[in-house]
């Protein structure tokens, strides 16, 4: 199989039939062969019902529908565990992306090399709400990936060799940064296309501004801090902790050794729980041993969770 095109998708059930149409003609055009894998992320609208119909009348396409809304990264993840073909696309299914832009997509990651290539809407129609979290985004995460390439990580329009799919992990809210993922999974070929964005044309946009600014701060700075430290925890609460134990503990000695010192030359000596620096010392001391456990116990379950891709399915076509 040529391409797997994967959408996630929330209450878009005026587009999904449109959508479709148009990507069947791409593909009709261009003679790849190919799958269309909606994942329907909990709708309460018809989506479903218009998925098991264009099902019906194609073989081309496949679905799954979540029991609840787990969120993009969730759809994403199973859409990626199903996909076959050789490229996978993933698109929104709104109609701003556009279904033309697939054949230029799978040349750049069959006869061009790349391992992910990702769409860039330079002229965009949404609400400044969106724009400029997206923007700020943008510049904090190509600092902290090292991708200086990119422009826009969020891009819901992107191409990618079957390999990359199979080998890294979307979880949590993590579809933002899945360039990041892949070059720490070891794809480093990662490239960029234009692509043309259109207006919406049915309903409103399901991702709020001020939401996305802070969660995707935070999901930036999980992913960076997992990359470091995920693996290896002891190496930054381990470090922080035997420095703090260590500042504490000279403090420690420093206001004994004060005391002593006022001892042997007969002045009045005071006691050492009357001085300030001693319970700051002992603060220090405390935390630095509680950070140190905290990397011990990090290195302990560090990943392990087995429920975190754990979705429930309500139906399968």
């Amino acid at each position: 199989m040529d391409i797997s095109v994967v959408i996630p998708l929330y209450n878009e059930e005026e587009s999904i039939p449109e959508l479709f149409e148009w990507i069947k003609h791409v593909m009709a055009a261009n003679h790849f062969t190919y799958e269309v894998i909606f994942i329907n992320d909990g709708s309460t609208d018809a989506s479903w019902k218009k998925i098991q119909e264009i099902s019906n009348q194609s073989s081309n396409v496949r679905g799954l529908k979540f029991r609840r809304n787990y969120g993009k990264s969730a759809a994403l993840y199973q859409g990626f565990k199903k996909a076959q073909g050789n490229v996978v696309i993933t698109m929104d299914a709104d109609l701003q992306d556009s279904p033309d832009e697939i054949p230029d997509f799978y040349h750049m990651i069959i006869e061009e090399g790349y391992d992910l290539v990702s769409g860039y809407k330079k002229k965009r129609y949404d609400p400044l709400s969106k724009t400029l979290p997206t923007k700020l985004f943008n510049a904090t995460a190509r600092k902290i990936s090292g991708i200086h390439n990119l422009h826009d990580f969020n891009c819901g329009m992107k191409a990618y060799r079957l390999q990359v799919v199979k080998n890294i992990e979307v979880y949590g809210e993590m579809h933002r940064y899945i360039p990041y993922l892949a070059k720490n999974a070891g794809f480093s070929r990662i490239g960029e296309k234009i692509v043309h964005h259109q207006p919406r044309k049915y309903g409103n946009t399901k991702f709020g501004g001020l939401n996305r600014f802070f969660n995707g701060y935070l999901d930036l700075l999980s992913l960076w801090f997992l990359t470091q430290f995920g693996f290896k925890p002891m190496h930054v609460f381990g470090f922080l902790g035997s420095v703090m134990f260590f500042i504490g503990f000279v403090a420690i000695l420093i206001v004994g050794a004060t005391k002593l010192m006022a001892i042997i030359s007969g002045l009045h000596a005071p006691l050492v729980t009357s001085s300030p620096y001693f319970y700051i010392a002992l603060t220090m001391m405390i935390l630095g041993t509680q950070l140190f456990m905290a990397g011990f116990i990090g290195e302990l379950i560090s990943r392990n969770s087995l429920n975190r891709n754990n979705y429930q399915v309500e139906d399968e076509i």
